[in-house]
Order: structure tokens, then C-alpha cells, then sequence
């Protein structure tokens, strides 16, 4: 036994079956193995903290030179002087779980229902399908073969890079949806998926860290796009065209309800009939991404939905040929109308958006605007309470200035009579301060009572008179 050099280790012998191990002199354990093919391999033999003989490749001959192979077996010592076992260290590294092996596991715990979201309750079925599209599009592309623990924020930050400037981008064929495109969007939107799956990993221990935390998102920018006046007109004339061209009339209704509404597309798609309070002209949501909600109908929209035909068995306002079913297929209606009325850039979620600008041009306030899109924070509620006239007088007012436009003709509608809606009481939740649902009522009311010169610190020291007495 001498120590090992490149001359000693190109003059060993080939062995003729088996293989053949020589060992350094001067290191302990450091050894070169030859086999019959003539591969030569540097070996580390060492007894862990149990007194267990273990054998650890190191590298092939020629990867690394004998000094390198020297060096690196020092350091294997040295971990096993701590306490450490190298093959165990190695073999946990091969096991660690990949991003894709993670992502899988997430939307697997998502489809079972053991993934909750906010107010723990299970996730909706349109997030996982977000979700899912993107870590098939985007994350598994990119990172999906890198170890979660190999990676640190600014791997993750890089990643976001790459989706943004589109790296992440391929056709797959033709046809509406049938492109994965990139953008800053898109990088911001997967951050936060990624983010989400690496935060429930960790805390079921499937992860030591969550390599996302801290990343900052790219400033993705709102969602502005909306339809001018004159699109809207044009898509009033397109959706004429069609329906005299034989277009489906449920889908045709479907397309001017989110219109007039500001609904969001399942919303108004999936809508059914137990849920309108046709005295009240309001839809009383039992689950929207906010929660349950009442949300007012402007007369115009209720008048659409009253003139639904009523499919026998269906519990839809808007029913598909198949029995039981809904109308789904309202974006491919609105990608064909808008091909018609020559506009771009526009999906059903934007509709919801122009409601929105048209309210806000009509002079209503962004609580009034929030209250009649049902955002969950500043909308009616999460709890039914009573519709007060401003919302219903808004909600007129909006429907009726999108029907004129999509029209092509200015017309009034008369408000109706209507009784407050039938909903079962139930407490505001107190999982929120009361003062801000107090001040969410003041605020409602001052607006109220605004032309009668009262404003909103009036009122609050009203109602605090009469809480103190």
C-alpha cells in the first residue's frame, strides 16, 4: 500500500473479473476501485456514528484528479467526525421532493378537500383549475425538476423573470386557449401559486422552507381595459346581428345579463332561479369568491331574466340544450361577437369592469360601486342585511344607461315597487372590527342624507347619543 498519485493510479492493473480496491498509505479509508472495463473510481470507507461499515463513491477517475478526490474525502471525514453519515446525506438529497413532486402532491391535497382557503373553508374549483394551469404551464416547465430545497429566493425571483419575458411560452395547437403566453402577469400570478404551495408543504412538513417567502411580485398593473360607449354600441349591433343570424338566445341573454349586471361570468352563467327574490329584485348567492351574498338587480336585468324561459327540470336561468346543464360556452359567444364588432382585448371579465366605469361615471361612489359588485370586503356583506334605496337606485341607473347604449337608443325605466328581500336573518360576523361595519352603515347613510345637509361625523355622533343611552 502506497499513496495514491496519477502515476501509481495509471499503472494500476486491470483486473480480469470482479474488482480490485487499493488504498492510500496516508489517508485512512481513501481508496481507488478498478473494475474489468478498466473504470477507475475513488471510494471512501468509513464506520458512521452506529460503528456501521459504510462504502461512499466519491467520483470517477478523470472527473476528478487525485488531489480533488483527496480533498473531497477530508471533507466526507469530516462530516462523519461530526456525526453525520454521507451516504445517508447523499440518499436524503435524492429523495428530496422535487417542485413538480410538490405541486402534484398540493393538487392532490386541493381535489380531495383537504386544502383550505380563505375563511377555511375548501378552495373553489376555479382557483385549482388556475392553479393547476399554471404550475402545468409555467412552474413545472421552468423549475419543475429542481429540488425544493436546492432553491432560495432569488431562484424563485429568476423564475418569475423567465415567465414575464415569456420562456415559458409554446403553441399548442389552434383554437381559442390553446397558447401559453407569458408576461408580467403571468410571472406575478405564479409567484403567488408557488408561494401558496410551498406555504402548505411547509406546514405539513413536507419541506423544510419556503423558498418564496419575501420574493417581491412584478407590479402586474390593474386590469383597466374597458369598453368605450362606442364599443359597447358596437357590441349592442353585433349581438342584434347574431341573434337575426340563428346565435343561441340563451347565450345571447347570458352575455347582455353580465352587461348589465357586472356579474362574474359563472355567476351569471350558472345563475339559478331559486336565487332571485323576484319582489325584491335582488339574487341572493349562496357562494361566490367572496362569500355569500345578496347582490341588487337593476330593473333591466331582472326584466332579462323574468323573460327566461323556464326548461323543466332545470333549475337555470340560462339552461343548455343538455338537460340539467347551464349555457357554458359564453366566452367562445363573446370572442365571435367581438370579431363582429371589430374590438379586441376583451373577455367577459371585462364587461364586469365597464359596469363598473359606467357606475363610477354615473357619479356613484366606490363604496356604492363595491356594494353592487359584491366585492367581499366593502360590498352589501357577508351576511344579509337590509338592500338600502341607494344601491337599488344605482342599480337601476347603470343597467338602464348599458340597455340604451346596447340598444343604440336612450330609454327610461321607471323604478319598481319592491319589498325588502326574504333572507334569513343572521348576524354581521365579528371576525371584523365592529367599528368598520359601523362605519360602513354611516358612510351608507350620510350618503342618504347628503342633500339634507347631514354628513357622515354628524350621524356618527347621533348614533353614539343614542348607544350611550
Amino acid at each position: 500500500m502506497a499513496r495514491l498519485t496519477r502515476t501509481r493510479i495509471e499503472a494500476l492493473p486491470i483486473p480480469a473479473s470482479g474488482q480490485e480496491t487499493h488504498w492510500d498509505s496516508e489517508l485512512r479509508g481513501f481508496g481507488v476501485r478498478v473494475l474489468p472495463s478498466g473504470l477507475k473510481t475513488f471510494v471512501l470507507q468509513y464506520r458512521n456514528a452506529d460503528g456501521r461499515s459504510r462504502r461512499l463513491t466519491l467520483a470517477r477517475y478523470g472527473v476528478l484528479t487525485v488531489e480533488q478526490a483527496r480533498v473531497e474525502a477530508k471533507k466526507r471525514l469530516g462530516d462523519v467526525a461530526r456525526g453525520d453519515d454521507p451516504i445517508e446525506t447523499r440518499d436524503a438529497a435524492r429523495a428530496a421532493p422535487t417542485v413538480a413532486d410538490i405541486c402534484d402532491w398540493y393538487l392532490e391535497e386541493a381535489e380531495s378537500g383537504r386544502l383550505l382557503g380563505r375563511r377555511r373553508r375548501p378552495i373553489k374549483m376555479s382557483t385549482l383549475r388556475m392553479d393547476r394551469s399554471r404550475i402545468e404551464r409555467h412552474i413545472k416547465p421552468l423549475i419543475g425538476t429542481r429540488k425544493v430545497k436546492s432553491l432560495a429566493p432569488p431562484d424563485i425571483a429568476a423564475f418569475q423573470a423567465d415567465v414575464a419575458q415569456g420562456k415559458s411560452s409554446r403553441s399548442r395547437g389552434v383554437g381559442r386557449g390553446r397558447d401559453t403566453i407569458g408576461g408580467v402577469g403571468a410571472g406575478s400570478r405564479s409567484i403567488s401559486t408557488l408561494h401558496a404551495v410551498f406555504e402548505h408543504a411547509l406546514r405539513l412538513g413536507k419541506i423544510d422552507n419556503n423558498p418564496a417567502r419575501g420574493v417581491r411580485r412584478l407590479a402586474s398593473g390593474q386590469r383597466t381595459r374597458r369598453l368605450s360607449v362606442a364599443e359597447l354600441a358596437a357590441l349592442g349591433e353585433a349581438m342584434r346581428t347574431a341573434a337575426e343570424q340563428g346565435e343561441h338566445p340563451v347565450g345571447l341573454a347570458a352575455v347582455r345579463l353580465i352587461l348589465l349586471t357586472g356579474f362574474r361570468r359563472n355567476e351569471a352563467q350558472a345563475l339559478q332561479r331559486g336565487w332571485v327574490d323576484f319582489d325584491a329584485d335582488c339574487v341572493m348567492f349562496p357562494d361566490t369568491k367572496s362569500g355569500a351574498q345578496v347582490r341588487v338587480v337593476g330593473a333591466a336585468a331582472m326584466e332579462l331574466i323574468e323573460a327566461q324561459a323556464e326548461q323543466p327540470g332545470n333549475p337555470y336561468v340560462f339552461p343548455s340544450d343538455w338537460t340539467g346543464t347551464w349555457y357554458k360556452q359564453v366566452p367562445d359567444l363573446v370572442e365571435r361577437l367581438c370579431k363582429t364588432a371589430q374590438i379586441e382585448g376583451v373577455t367577459p371579465h371585462v364587461f364586469r369592469h365597464t359596469f363598473a366605469s359606467i357606475a363610477g361615471e354615473l357619479g356613484y361612489s366606490e363604496l356604492t360601486i363595491a356594494g353592487l359588485l359584491g366585492h367581499g370586503k366593502r360590498g352589501v356583506t357577508q351576511g344579509y342585511i337590509h338592500i338600502d334605496d341607494l344601491l337599488r337606485s344605482a342599480a337601476d341607473a347603470v343597467a338602464a344607461k348599458i340597455a340604451a347604449v346596447l340598444d343604440g337608443k336612450e330609454r327610461s325605466i321607471a323604478p319598481r315597487r319592491r319589498t325588502a328581500p326574504q333572507v334569513p336573518a343572521r348576524p354581521v360576523s365579528r371576525s371584523m372590527p365592529a367599528e368598520v361595519d359601523d362605519n360602513m352603515l354611516i358612510a351608507t347613510l350620510a350618503a342618504q342624507f347628503a342633500g339634507g345637509g347631514i354628513d357622515a361625523d354628524q350621524l356618527r355622533s347621533a348614533v353614539a347619543r343614542l348607544t350611550a343611552g
